[in-house]
């Protein structure tokens, strides 16, 4: 990939967080984290709604199936590590239901929250 390629897709990557951001700050979401980086992996979204923190992976893809493939075994459970890593800082860890969501940004589309897209192996 030549330079030029990967600094558009790292701008194109900015640009469907923040988007995904907003799309989930709209049902009520707080957004937590950006990019969290670990040892283990990073989350691109950490959002919060009372006691329901949700895991986001955010994909810009042609379509919802391109997106939802892009996050395959190995990335889930890189996510999941990373995740484990942040919950286990968190005071109320206790009280707290975590979930893993796929937030998919398409062509000239309102971004696709997915929900649940995946239960945690363990």
């Amino acid at each position: 990939m030549s330079t030029e390629a990967r600094r558009l897709a790292h701008a194109r990557g900015h640009r469907s967080e923040w988007l995904a951001a907003w799309a989930l700050r709209l049902k009520g979401f707080h957004i937590v984290e950006r990019r969290y980086r670990t040892r283990l992996g990073e989350i691109d979204l950490i959002a919060r709604r009372g006691d329901l923190v949700a895991i986001v992976e955010v994909k810009a893809r042609g379509s919802l199936e391109a997106a939802m493939e892009a996050v395959g075994p190995v990335a889930q459970r890189r996510i999941e590590a990373a995740a484990d890593l942040w919950l286990a800082r968190q005071k109320d860890y206790g009280r707290l239901s975590l979930r893993f969501d796929i937030v998919a940004v398409l062509p000239r589309r309102w971004p696709i929250h997915i929900r649940d897209a995946w239960r945690a192996r363990g």
